[in-house]
Parts: structure tokens; C-alpha cells; sequence
């Protein structure tokens, strides 16, 4: 039986819903392959900062993330994981955590150049290379694009394993807002409030041990901010009551200065 007109066009037309439907499920399926081969990628450029004591128990102090640049021997973190004294009596020491296949090493750092206006520390390992992110452009990053970030939540207390977020950048706001009342201003709030900053806003959610995690492009993998779980929420969220758990980003253009203005890149 020979199909009419009608029928034809209607038989043509489904086919094409069907076309753009397999198109785009494989469109969404490639995504996800390629999140996943990144995460794969930029894992052993993600590692843990700390402190290491011959003498303590435990012998290795957790603190916070990090992720290598430059030509692997640095490390960027936020300022705030670097303790401000280390005890050199008993051998303290700074110390970088990482997992090479299914040994977890340690090797010790030092801190070379740090930023506190924009919460930023690069260390230098004592020893060995460490494959380094790339990092991208700050000036293609727009609100609503989906970024992904790596580190540490809750310290080790799982082991060495990274654990990966991904979410939208919501905002792209400056560092410091506005105080209704004056008694919640304090010194380095009035300087944030004269040089404020964009930074990122972010909808997924980072926890204590994220400090300093990257957060990077989920494709390419190219590094454009770090993530901040302290110092931008003294800023952005003191009048708060219930602080919200916003997650925010120090954009990576600020890395960069600080490695270029100490000759490290």
C-alpha cells in the first residue's frame, strides 16, 4: 500500500525529531565522557597541603588544597591553609600530600611568594615534578557557564582521594558588599570595601578542606579560579546570621600576577 502525501511528510518530519533527539543524547552523553577524562587528567595536579612533624602524632597536619602550576615544582593555594608560624624547634615543616598510583607521598615546601589581599600562597617543593594545570582566561568566564573543582572536602579523613563538585558560576560579584550597620565593619573589611574585586559565585557547594581547591574548565581543564571558603565569606556574608554556605572563587588572572610580579612564570 503506497503512503500519501500527508503521510510521507509526517513519516519524514518524525524521523527528524528522532535524528535531533539521537543528537542531542549524544551530545550530552559526550559531555559527561568529557568531565570525566578530565577529572582523570587534572587528579595528579591536585594535592593537599599541610604541615609534617618527625615527632607528632599524627606526624602529618592537614589543611587545606592545592594544585601545581609553572613547570610542576609550584604550588597555588589560599594564604589562610599556610600556617602563620611553623614550630622549627621540632622540625615543622610545610608539606605537600599527594597519591602517585596507589602510594600516597609526602614531600616538604616552602613558602616563595604570598598575597594577602587576594588570599593567595605559592610553595615550592623541596624535591621532584608534579604535572602542572594550564591556567585559562579569566575574561571568557560568563555567569551561567558550568565549571568543575577537585580537593579535599573534610580534610583526608576518607584518605588521599580527591572528590570532584561541579556547578554554574551564579554570580560575578564584587569581593565586598555594602554593611547596612557600622559596627559590622572592621579594618580589612573598610579595605575590601575601597579595592573591591570581582570574584565568583558559585551553586555548588565546597566544604572545610576545599581551600585552595582549583576550579577549572570541564573541558579543557584550563584553571580560572580558587576556590575560597573563608576569606571572600568574611566579606560577603558577616551580616548573615545563618551564613548561606555560598561557595566562592578568587579568579585566576590574581595567580598569575603574583607568579609574574615574583618572576615564577
Amino acid at each position: 500500500m503506497s503512503m500519501g502525501k500527508s503521510q510521507i511528510c509526517r513519516f519524514f518530519s518524525n524521523q527528524l525529531v528522532m535524528a535531533f533527539f539521537l543528537i542531542g543524547f549524544a551530545k550530552n552523553a559526550n559531555a559527561q565522557v568529557t568531565l570525566a577524562d578530565t577529572v582523570e587528567k587534572i587528579k595528579p595536579s591536585v594535592v593537599g597541603i599541610g604541615t609534617f612533624m618527625p615527632k607528632r602524632s599524627p606526624r602529618a597536619l592537614f589543611l587545606g588544597t592545592g594544585f601545581v602550576v609553572g613547570n610542576g615544582e609550584m604550588i597555588v593555594t589560599n594564604a589562610h591553609v599556610i600556617p602563620e608560624i611553623l614550630d622549627k624547634d621540632h622540625l615543622e615543616e610545610l608539606a605537600v600530600f599527594y597519591r602517585n598510583g596507589t602510594d600516597e607521598k609526602i614531600v616538604t615546601a616552602t613558602k616563595i611568594a604570598v598575597d594577602m589581599d587576594h588570599d593567595l600562597a605559592v610553595l615550592k617543593l623541596s624535591e621532584g615534578r608534579l604535572p602542572p594545570f594550564k591556567l585559562g582566561n579569566v575574561s571568557s568566564v560568563r555567569e551561567g557557564q558550568l565549571y568543575a573543582f577537585t580537593g579535599y572536602p573534610i580534610g583526608m579523613v576518607l584518605g588521599l582521594h580527591p572528590v570532584t563538585h561541579r556547578g554554574i558560576i551564579s554570580a560575578i560579584s564584587p569581593v565586598a558588599i555594602p554593611l547596612i550597620r557600622a559596627n559590622k565593619l572592621n579594618e580589612k573589611l573598610l579595605k575590601r570595601l575601597q579595592d573591591p574585586y570581582p570574584v565568583f559565585q558559585l551553586d555548588a557547594t565546597a566544604y572545610p578542606g576545599n581551600s585552595g581547591s582549583p576550579l577549572y574548565d570541564t573541558e579543557s581543564g584550563e584553571v580560572i579560579g580558587v576556590i575560597n571558603k573563608v576569606f571572600i565569606q568574611e566579606s560577603k556574608e558577616t551580616a548573615i546570621t545563618k551564613p548561606s554556605g555560598i561557595t566562592y572563587a578568587i579568579p585566576v588572572n590574581h595567580v598569575e600576577k603574583l607568579l609574574r610580579d615574583k618572576k615564577l612564570y
